[in-house]
């Protein structure tokens, strides 16, 4: 072994001269040697905090290593990572934007890769992708911290409003937060040259509770102009059509298309990943993003606001996202709090064909503009071919070829002919990647969005989960359009959960919501989602609605005990408990409702025929029009 001052521990193999006579000999002593070696050989960092930019000693450390396993150790510390001297290439990262990248930790072609924290505390600056694992095997990854000196935010304290004169007041926060004015603009994040074009995406929130306010709207904010009062609050003047509340914090990201950088831990193309302990503070997109991998695991993990800080947002999307993986996904005892998007999304993709190119060949496109670059498919995968106007799961195909035009178009053959039914507009969908999925023991509360979004066919357990959520607490929602997020569930328990002040949000949601969304040319009686189970949860409500189910067959709602609280003032107090579209094979039964409502029940002419409600105390199938 060798210690360089790179901070690299190398293994050197001796040469072993072995003094055999017989050829077989050599060969199997050669053998057990090379399996040795690669089962053995190790590059090892140690790395030790400077107190100033670890940047350039990362990147030596990591470009010097030359073994295909890694381990990589600190020192208990804070270590402290600016862009300027990282490395740099173009990624395609789906649900953010594309570009080139700069990225601190590049971990790419490993055979395994070991991140050993030992509670260090990762602080980043600017424009950059903390972690990336591509193309990796045996992924390990635990007790670490990830923040930024300045997060890529606005943020203030509501203190006058005037809606006739169409203007704000805000006392901006000042303590860790960078912003300017320039000619009536507020520019910020203002680091390193880069602003965001507008405030963009903006709500409000609660400061004693850190939710989201209640009954807020998300807003696209792009005032007319800017002003600093003689008090040092800012005046903001735009018209809206909802204001937000005098004492609530209203936070800004940026608009779309400009506000997800990247995720702080990007995993892509890599298999038999172990995240332990790693918590994230702040990131420029999501948390932990998941792309084409096989086998993850979260445990004791983190997205949270750092104690005893001013900020009310984590981060800016997803505290987790897994775009078509396919094994076991575990996420365990893990708390996910303020950040502005969805606790956890599950999904395949689905693409749209876009040609019948001949008998084997179809040319199809991407049809979201942040899942360009994708890797839809690749040979040997099976494929589930969707003819409008039938939204379900049909012939099946096995990929022989794949030829990329570009970022969005690409054509791909098959091993046997592809049905004749086949047109322009049909739908495909990645049958091989999609993955079981369980959570269980999470926190995931004062956030945007939803808890779960979760659609894969394969089994998805949910239980023993706190969940409090601005929108629907869980959502299911594949869609042949906007987003292309595929697919049906098949196989769903929801159990032992319990939710609370869900659905606070200002447009309609539910506690569950199965919504899918499918283009105009799909028939919208036809069932999607199958066999779910919500059983045995406890929810405590301000408001009325529990389950909005659209084209469900087999929907079990048992044993749940419901309370009607009066914490907050009800946004939908017309709204019924349950309301069923296009479903079939419904039961309710055995739950206990305590409260009032004025409906329990909204159901179509196709929901009766097999639905069955019996054995609840505090509601009964009491149909209206």
């Amino acid at each position: 072994m060798k210690i360089l001052q790179s901070g690299v521990l190398c293994i050197k193999h001796k040469r072993f001269i072995v003094m055999k006579k017989t050829k077989k000999r050599i060969l199997m002593v050669g053998f057990l040697l090379s399996v040795f070696i690669s089962l053995y050989s190790q590059s090892v960092i140690h790395l030790k905090s400077t107190g100033e930019d670890m940047t350039p000693i990362v990147r030596k450390a990591i470009e010097g290593v030359n073994e295909k396993k890694i381990r990589l150790e600190f020192e208990k510390g804070i270590y402290y990572f600016k862009p300027d001297y990282a490395f740099d290439k173009y990624c395609y990262i789906t649900n953010h934007e594309n570009g080139y990248k700069k990225i601190i930790f590049p971990f790419e072609g490993f055979e395994s890769v070991e991140v050993v924290g030992n509670g260090a505390e990762l602080v980043f600056h600017g424009q950059v992708l903390p972690f990336l694992f591509e193309n990796c095997g045996n992924v390990s990854f635990s007790d670490v911290s990830i923040d930024w000196d300045i997060p890529f935010s606005f943020q203030g304290e509501v203190i006058a409003v005037n809606e006739e004169e169409g203007w704000r007041d805000i006392k901006p926060s000042v303590q860790g937060f960078s912003w300017k004015l320039n000619k009536g603009r507020l520019m910020f994040p203002n680091i390193d040259g880069f602003h965001f074009s507008s405030l963009g995406s903006s709500l409000p929130f609660n400061p004693q509770t850190k939710n989201v306010s209640h009954g807020a709207y998300d807003m696209s904010s792009r005032p007319e102009r800017v002003e600093k009062l003689p008090n040092g609050n800012l005046r903001f003047y735009e018209k809206l059509k909802h204001y937000p509340s005098v004492g609530s914090i209203l936070h800004s990201k940026g608009p779309m298309n400009e506000n997800r950088y990247a995720p702080a831990v990007h995993v892509i193309s890599s298999g038999d990943v172990n995240i332990d302990s790693v918590v994230v503070h702040h990131a420029l997109g999501m948390g932990f993003l998941f792309e084409r991998s096989n086998n993850a695991t979260l445990t004791n993990c983190g997205v949270y606001v750092k104690d005893k800080s001013d900020r009310v947002v984590s981060i800016i999307a997803d505290a987790t996202h897994f775009c078509n993986c396919k094994g076991d996904i575990l996420v365990e005892n893990c708390r996910f709090e303020s950040m502005l998007d969805d606790g956890t999304n599950v999904h395949g993709t689905y693409v749209e064909v876009d040609k019948v190119v001949d008998e084997y060949t179809v040319r199809y496109f991407l049809g979201h503009k942040q899942q360009l670059g994708f890797q839809f498919a690749g040979i040997g995968d099976e494929i589930w071919f969707i003819h409008q106007p039938d939204p379900s799961r049909q012939t099946t195909g096995i990929v022989t070829a794949m030829e990329l035009i570009n970022d969005r178009y690409a054509e791909i053959k098959f091993k046997d002919k592809i049905p004749e039914t086949t047109k322009k507009g049909d739908i495909l969908e990645n049958k091989t990647w999609n993955p079981t999925f369980t959570m269980r023991g999470c926190t995931i509360q004062h956030h945007r969005a939803r808890n779960i979004v979760i659609k894969t066919p394969k089994k998805i357990l949910i239980e023993n989960n706190q969940l409090s959520s601005m929108m629907s607490s869980i959502l299911f929602r594949g869609e042949t359009f906007y987003w292309y997020e595929s697919g049906a569930v098949e196989d769903v328990i929801i159990s032992n959960n319990d939710f609370y002040y869900v659905a606070y949000s200002g447009s309609e949601h539910a506690v569950m919501y199965v919504t899918p969304r499918l283009a105009k040319s799909f028939d919208k009686t036809i069932c999607y989602d199958r066999n779910i189970h919500f059983i045995n949860n406890r929810i405590s409500t301000f408001d009325n609605r529990i389950v909005i189910a659209d084209r469900v067959d087999g929907l079990f709602i048992k044993d749940n005990t419901i309370e009607k609280l009066h914490t907050y003032p009800q946004l939908y107090p017309e709204a019924p408990l349950f309301e069923l579209i296009n479903c079939q094979n419904v039961e309710v039964s055995g739950n206990k409702y305590k409260g009032e409502f004025s409906q329990a029940f909204r159901v179509d002419e196709k929901s009766k025929q097999s639905l069955i409600v019996r054995n609840n105390r505090g509601f009964k199938l009491d149909l209206k029009k």
